[in-house]
């Protein structure tokens, strides 16, 4: 299925989820997001997005996370999944986007693809409560919301089509001002 698309199913359900993306998906979201409780890091963050939002599930467990986060990011750290298993989260999401691809250095395929790695099997054996497969974008918008409404925490692999024109990844904005807006985001309302 498409990339944006898909996120874009994503983007329509999202009310208050904290949203954590690292890498490609940080170049994808923001244009279709731009929510105060979307943390989008960057800097050496390759597989890096799911600790992230397990971190801010277990500082928030009020709050449903969100992590977003490509096949070979997510081949770079398999152990977090039964990290977050073994963690105890419910309020949790992770979301594979799986091109068989590392596209935002340049389009090499995975060690995943070559392999046929189940996503899906890894997160059931880790122990994920719910896990879910779309391959399809109609598929996706029919039953995104329902998979988001399962007991967690919750595993989605999205089997999606490359990006390949635009490898490179700009900064979505300065690092201090999104910290500082996502920090407030976070803050107890009183």
């Amino acid at each position: 299925m498409p990339l944006v698309p898909a996120l874009r199913v994503l983007a329509e359900l999202r009310t208050d989820e904290i949203v954590v993306t690292t890498m490609g998906s940080t170049r994808e979201w923001p244009k279709l997001s731009s929510h105060p409780l979307d943390f989008h890091h960057i800097p050496s963050a390759m597989g890096h997005s799911p600790a992230l939002a397990l971190g801010l599930a277990l500082a928030q467990p009020e709050r449903q996370v969100i992590a977003i986060t490509g096949d070979g990011s997510l081949l770079m750290s398999l152990g977090v999944l039964a990290t977050i298993v073994a963690a105890g989260v419910r309020n949790l999401a992770v979301i594979v986007l799986d091109n068989g691809i590392y596209e935002v250095t340049g389009g090499q395929t995975t060690a995943g693809a070559v392999a046929r790695v189940d996503f899906v099997g890894f997160a059931t054996a880790a122990g994920f409560e719910s896990v879910a497969f779309f391959d399809d974008l109609l598929d996706w918008q029919a039953g995104a919301a329902q998979v988001l409404a399962m007991p967690g925490p919750q595993f989605i692999c999205l089997r999606v089509e490359p990006e390949r024109e635009n490898y490179f990844l700009n900064p979505p904005g300065p690092t201090q001002e999104r910290i500082d807006r996502f920090r407030a985001a976070l803050a107890p309302k009183s």
